[in-house]
This record gives C-alpha cells, structure tokens and sequence, in this order.
C-alpha cells in the first residue's frame, strides 16, 4: 500500500500552559479533499497552520510527499494556502497578485503572464485582469486568492475557513466551484470549516474536532450515520435525544418514559438500571405505524409549524421533544397542538449514546 500524501502524526502544540491541539494524527491519501470540522477554539486552524508552515509543532511530524517538513519554513514547503481574509494586495491589479508568487520565485514574464492566463480561465474571471480587489466582489476576491496559491503549482493547498466571510448564496455556489477546481487538477487538499453542511457537501472524508483532538476521520456517509462520540452525534446533523434506562441489557430492553424498547444487541456491555442517551436523526422518525417500522412511542403533539412543502411537528414525550419533519399533504391536514401522537422508527436507526 502507498504511503500518504500528507502525514500528521502525534502533533501537539501549546501555547504557554494551554494545549491546544492533542496527539492529532492524520493520513491524507494523494488527489484526496479533506475536512477539518469543529466548533471555534477546537484547534482545527491551529493544525493546518502547524502544516502550512506558520506555526511550530510542539512535538509531534509532519510529513508530505515522503519529506519531513516540521521543521522548514513555509517558504520551503511547496504549499499554497488561501485566508479567510482574502489578503490580496489592494495595491496590485487581479493579473498582478495571481502571478506575484511566480515573481518572487524567480520565474520568467512569459511564463508568469502564460499561468496567469490559465489561472484566470479556471476562475473564470479572465475579464478581470486589470481591475483592483476594491473593485471586485467578495466572492471573485477569494476566487482570485484561490488562483493566486494555486499559480506555483504546489503540491498541497489548504484553505482556511475560506467562504465564512461572503453570503449564504454566494458561499453555496463558491464550495462548488472550489470543489470542482479540485478534482479537476487532482490537488491534495485541506479544508477548515465550522459549517458542518460545508464539510459534508465537499468532502472526501472529515476530520471532526474537539479540544484539540480528532473525535472522528471517516467519510460524511460515515460521520452522520455512525457518530463515533456523542460530541460527533450531536454536533454533526440535527438530533433528537431521548433519555432511557436499560432494562434488560441481553435482551436489548430499555425503558424510556415508562414505555419498552427493543433495540437489539444495541445494549451489549450495559448494565440494568443504567442510563443512557438514545438518538435519533428527525428523518428515521415517522409519525403513525410505519410498515418498515419495529419501534415506537407514545406522546402528544406539542408544536407544528408550517414551512411551505414541509411541515415540522414537534412530539413531546416525557420531558423530551421529537422532532420530524413531514411533507405537506393539501388534502390531510396537519395534526392539532395537544392531540395525542405515536411516533414510529426503526431499531437499527437508534444511536446509543453513553
């Protein structure tokens, strides 16, 4: 088997007495586009900063195509790396600071002036040449700081929180584009994002983050169905979170607001009398029996809103809500507030978190 493009292995670094980022480890596999995912302070900025160059490991190695590069300068890396602030030279024209890593680097005027046509191209903004970063928008300005680290050819690209800065809209589309420019030139690459829609629409696998250590690296299908902590469970996706108590741990019983549940080998190391948190995600619950249904639970309606197409109800049960979501249906009405309700899902959907 192929050694790893980029290899992160025991990394920790603190600043002062606070440890920041914990024994972080990380194969990234060449040509593949990677998530670093987490709340604010978790240390995810703190790694790719480790990687590009512009902060010193405490211990640990960092390793990209063979080469250890703990210890060089980012200017020995190879490495390009786009900001959340798009740190383009205001004083510089589009052409100018897209070719200005070439210029540094020594390269001739023909061939900075043949890349940055081809970069121009692949942001469709060859229009755009001559003008200033004041006269562009927020996304062709991330779009040009994009071209600008992807000008030398490096052998890595990361990119920091790039798209928290512009609009909703502008920020869908700009994923896309980012992500298809990836897979066009086949570039390794490091994504640090808050916005876990970001990182499950884009990513190859994700890397979710907690106080400086990795909870879970797997694939989005991986991380929203099979959270691996309850940190990933609930951060990752919407949750609904039922408090129970086993009953019968080899039978796989457990007892939530008085009513029985058979989970079915869920239970396996727990003892009887033991709590524990069952999740849901709102698309494994249904409202009534449904036939692929084996599990379910009786409340009362406690809120309904209606979203256009959608209609989300929330159940209460115990001192817990349920939420799920149901399409609108013009000929059966929505139930009312305070009626009576049972929700049905499947077993195999309960998430068991300790």
């Amino acid at each position: 088997m192929a050694d790893p493009f980029l290899s992160i292995r025991h990394v920790e670094k603190s600043f002062g007495t606070t440890r920041v980022v914990q024994d972080f480890n990380l194969d990234v596999e060449a040509g593949e586009f990677v998530s670093f995912l987490g709340p604010s302070g978790c240390g995810k900025t703190t790694v790719l900063r480790m990687v590009a160059g512009f902060e010193e490991p405490s211990s640990g190695n960092i390793v990209v195509a063979g080469k250890d590069i703990t210890r060089l300068r980012p200017n020995q890396r190879n490495i390009g790396m786009v900001f959340q602030a798009y740190a383009l030279f205001p004083n510089l024209t589009v052409a100018q600071n897209i070719g200005f890593g070439l210029k540094v680097a020594g390269a001739s005027r023909a061939d900075i002036d043949r890349r940055v046509t081809e970069m121009l191209a692949l942001i469709s903004l060859p229009q755009m040449a001559d003008r200033y970063p004041y006269q562009l928008s927020g996304g062709q300005q991330q779009r040009v700081a994009l071209a600008r680290a992807l000008a030398p050819k490096p052998k890595l690209l990361l990119l920091d929180e790039p798209l928290s800065a512009l609009d909703a809209k502008v920020r869908v589309s700009l994923r896309e584009e980012i992500r298809t420019i990836q897979k066009e030139l086949g570039i390794t690459t490091v994504f640090v994002t808050h916005d876990q829609e970001e990182a499950l629409s884009i990513s190859d696998r994700i890397a979710v983050m907690y106080g400086g250590k990795a909870e879970q690296v797997g694939t989005p299908f991986e991380i929203y169905n099979r959270p691996a902590t309850k940190f990933v469970a609930n951060f990752v996706g919407t949750l609904n979170v039922l408090e129970g108590t086993v009953a019968d741990a080899a039978a796989g019983t457990v007892v939530v607001d008085r009513q029985q549940l058979s989970l079915k080998g869920k239970l396996d190391g727990s003892r009887p009398g033991e709590a524990l948190s069952l999740a849901l995600r709102p698309e494994a619950v249904a409202l009534g029996r449904r036939a692929d249904s084996d599990a379910s639970l009786s409340g009362r309606i406690a809120d309904v809103h209606f979203l256009g197409s959608v209609i989300r109800i929330r159940i209460g049960i115990g001192d817990r809500i349920v939420s799920l979501d149901m399409f609108n249906n013009s000929s059966a009405p929505p139930p009312a507030v305070g009626e009576p309700a049972e929700i049905s899902f499947s077993s195999k959907d309960v998430l068991v978190l300790h």
